[in-house]
Order: C-alpha cells, then sequence, then structure tokens
C-alpha cells in the first residue's frame, strides 16, 4: 500500500495495490463529496481518492506521503 498527495489539486490518494494500471479502474463511487473508492474489473476495491484532502488529513500525515 502506498498513499500519495497532490498539492495542485489537495488530493490524496491510496493506493491498495501497488500499482493501478491505466484503465484499470472499472468502477468508482462517492461516499462523499469528498470520497472516491475505486474497484478493478472484479470488483476488488483498488484504491481510495480523498479529495480537498488538506481539510480532513492531519497536516503531519500530509507532510509523509509521497508527491503525485
Amino acid at each position: 500500500m502506498k498513499v500519495t498527495y497532490d498539492k495542485d489539486v489537495d488530493a490524496a490518494y491510496i493506493y491498495l495495490k501497488e500499482t493501478i494500471g491505466k484503465g484499470e479502474v472499472k468502477n468508482s463511487i462517492s461516499i462523499n463529496e469528498n470520497i472516491i473508492i475505486d474497484f478493478d474489473a472484479s470488483k476488488k476495491l483498488i484504491g481510495i481518492e480523498i479529495l480537498s484532502a488538506s481539510g480532513v488529513v492531519p497536516k503531519k500525515a500530509i507532510e509523509t506521503m509521497q508527491t503525485a
């Protein structure tokens, strides 16, 4: 598992799979306005996106994330 942060769009992404290939996400579900979960063709959860991350993720956690 890895977690990245893109400061340009203020979004964090939690990879539940080492790498997610282009087109591998087959379905995305919005949990709320800030959380989107991504599934592969087998309906396996492979990633979680957190929008407006700086408002919901502690600053110290963001500082430890890889930059996207």
